[in-house]
């Protein structure tokens, strides 16, 4: 299923992300998806980086955009006190050990004619991607997940948490579509 070494950190960091997808803003025209950033330098335990959710920051964005953006900004202090030793700590090092676990699969394309997160998450040079559900086809038909394979990134779907994840995904939209 994974090439994970531990499961069920894989599953609680899932869980995490449904978390933050309880706290985004229903809207009936998108929807609500948690995202969890964590990283693992070679020699170092997981950390959690940052954390996002849909609309979270200010711009109509998206959970997997807003996490990169606060692991963005993140100063060498703040990579220090969650790697401590580690030689030359900066952003983009601690991202290409990164793994994302979201909601729901990155969006390859935005309606909103925004950057998509599929994209972004590949410019970051992410490691893998661990996904809840596939995006349904209610906006715009998402490639998401093989974007990021065919960028090199490993996409891992970890199964059972769909209907969870589609319900907290389409909170205030219409329920007879």
């Amino acid at each position: 299923m994974s090439s994970s070494p531990t499961i069920e950190k894989d599953l609680e960091y899932l869980h995490l992300a449904i978390r933050e997808a309880e706290k985004c803003e229903p809207t009936p025209t998108a929807f609500c998806v948690g995202c969890i950033l964590t990283s693992t330098p070679p020699g170092y335990s997981t950390a959690i980086i940052s954390t996002g959710y849909s609309r979270e920051l200010a711009g109509n964005t998206h959970a997997e955009a807003n996490a990169l953006s606060k692991a963005k900004v993140l100063s060498t202090e703040d990579l220090v006190e969650l790697f401590p030793g580690l030689p030359s700590p900066n952003v983009d090092n601690i991202l290409a050990h990164a793994d994302v676990y979201t909601t729901m699969e990155p969006c390859s394309v935005r309606s909103s004619g925004l950057a998509p997160c599929a994209n972004a998450l590949i410019a970051a040079k992410v490691k893998r991607c661990f996904i809840g559900v596939g995006e349904p086809d209610d906006f715009v038909k998402c490639e998401g997940a093989q974007l990021l394979k065919d960028a090199g990134i490993e996409v891992i779907w970890l199964k059972g948490f769909e209907e969870e994840c589609l319900r907290i995904a389409r909170e205030g939209h219409d329920p007879r579509t």
